[in-house]
């Protein structure tokens, strides 16, 4: 049929397949125009030799159909391999991971009967952009990398969500009291969006006492926007409490492209057993009917889905709720939904979706993210100031910072030394305990400003004299305002 919309979908490993399957029998039984194309990702994909879990051939699929229906996977123990949802996400810009966490109560057993609420996640940055080194024997770095762009997309993607879902408020969570600058400028952009929807109502909190609050009375939120790994946090945290993290689904938004998954992970000690519950991953095909405008067809399975429920039916992994009566496998309980498609719930409250050119698509919320204009963001006047030289030495702070003095490099002037971010010298304290990774900064000794020449010659007296110098970050000012951190003490 003509009118059939291709998708690609993958099973993936452990129950993946198993759930996979009840879901399409669901969205058969329910008249969901849809093609499916099934490629093979995960698992054997990685020892077939696909260091990222997924076959050349099948980014073919994923580019025509702009439509992944995804099963969870195995990542094989050891190094080597990268994450596939991540290599995913990030490969083709799916930059909003959607994760509504929504009660059942009385039937699903949780503490929090009224919760609803949506967690909108940045997809590609942060410290999930993957850049870690080695850098001495005995340290490990990992780079937090976030964008002015990344910031702009993803908070007014949770803005037009809320807009287009007839959400009340977003909240913003970071930690930019203790990393000013790059969880600074994402509570900075929020602020500055914010000011476009006086409709929504906006706060602020500290992620750690957010995600408590999030944990005890999740009733004062209602949308969540944050940063990549808070967001992968807090949503795990919010699908738990709601009674089980396998009736959770996951939306992953692009401007072109879009992945709809379960968030919970394989569980290979259940593979094969018939047993897994399926309702993460129909609920996230629910969402992707929706996206593909097919809300009708969503609304009759989501409806059927709560009566289900609402009848006591349930799986294993939530024998321990408040529901009645034997479990039911994966295919029992896709069939106990189809013979409710066209009933609605009796005490949940049934779902409404609006018709295509009406509804608030993830899509379109996506789309009103991307063709608005971004903030302004003029050019900066840079200038270069200084530089913090990272060194690998067993030596003290003192003596370190001895060799370091005698260099002959009239550009500069060397301000500190810290250790592990706590600065130890000039003034610092026998207690401290010190690694052999060292920054030392060096900054302009005329106030001002230097050349990148002058840092040529500065690392040339470096390696003159046997300093292992391992990494640098210049230091800048953009139109006089300071571009780096300053130093415990200064």
């Amino acid at each position: 049929m003509s009118n059939l919309v291709p998708i690609t979908v993958a099973p993936g490993d452990g129950i993946g397949p198993e759930i996979t399957e009840a879901t399409l029998r669901v969205l058969r039984a329910a008249g969901a125009l849809i093609a499916p194309e099934t490629i093979s990702v995960g698992e054997a994909q990685y020892l077939a030799g696909h260091s990222s879990g997924i076959a050349p051939e099948s980014w073919d699929s994923l580019r025509r159909t702009r439509v992944l229906l995804k099963g969870p996977i195995t990542t094989p123990q050891g190094g080597g391999f990268k994450s596939l949802n991540v290599t995913i996400r990030k490969t083709l810009g799916l930059y909003a991971n959607v994760r509504p966490c929504v009660t059942y109560h009385p039937f699903v057993k949780t503490l929090h009967p009224t919760m609803d609420l949506v967690i909108v996640r940045e997809n590609e940055e942060d410290l999930y952009a993957g850049i870690e080194h080695r850098q001495t024997d005995q340290v490990y770095q990992c780079l937090k990398l976030v964008t002015r762009p990344g910031c702009e997309k993803i908070i007014r993607y949770a803005f037009e969500y809320a807009v287009k879902n007839a959400r009340r408020k977003v909240t913003c969570m970071t930690k930019d009291n203790i990393m000013k600058m790059t969880d600074g400028l994402f509570h900075k952009v929020f602020d500055e969006i914010a000011k476009e929807y006086p409709q929504i109502e906006t706060d602020h909190m500290i992620i750690d006492i957010g995600a408590a609050r999030l944990a005890t009375r999740p009733e004062r939120f209602d949308v969540i926007v944050t940063l990549n790994l808070y967001g992968d946090i807090i949503s795990d945290i919010a699908a738990e409490i709601t009674g089980s993290v396998g009736l959770a689904p996951s939306a992953n938004i692009g401007d072109r492209i879009a992945m709809f998954e379960a968030i919970h992970g394989s569980a290979p000690d259940i593979a094969g057993k018939g047993i897994a519950n399926p309702s993460g991953l129909l609920l996230a095909a629910v969402m992707m009917l929706i996206h593909i405008g097919q809300s009708k067809v969503a609304e009759k399975i989501h409806n059927a889905w709560l009566r289900t429920i609402e009848d006591g039916i349930i799986t294993a992994d939530l024998r321990g709720s408040l529901s009645v009566g034997r479990p039911f496998g994966s295919m029992d309980f896709a069939d106990a939904v189809i013979d409710r498609l066209g009933q609605e719930p009796s005490q949940l409250k049934p779902v409404r979706y609006a018709e295509p050119e009406q509804t608030a698509l993830a899509a379109s919320a996506a789309s009103s993210a991307s063709a608005h204009a971004p903030l302004p963001d003029p050019v900066s006047v840079k200038a270069l100031v200084g530089v913090d030289v990272f060194v690998n030495a067993r030596q003290s702070a003192d003596f370190l910072a001895g060799q370091l003095s005698a260099l002959v490099t009239p550009a500069f002037h060397l301000q500190m030394i810290t250790n592990r971010g706590v600065k130890v010298w000039p003034g610092g304290f026998p207690e401290t305990f010190c690694t052999d990774h060292w920054r030392c900064r060096f900054v302009a000794a005329n106030g001002e400003s230097v050349t990148h020449f002058d840092l040529i010659e500065l690392m040339e007296a470096l390696a003159q004299r046997g300093i292992d110098f391992i990494k640098t970050e210049n230091l800048c000012t953009f139109d006089g305002e300071r571009g780096y951190a300053l130093g415990q003490g200064q």
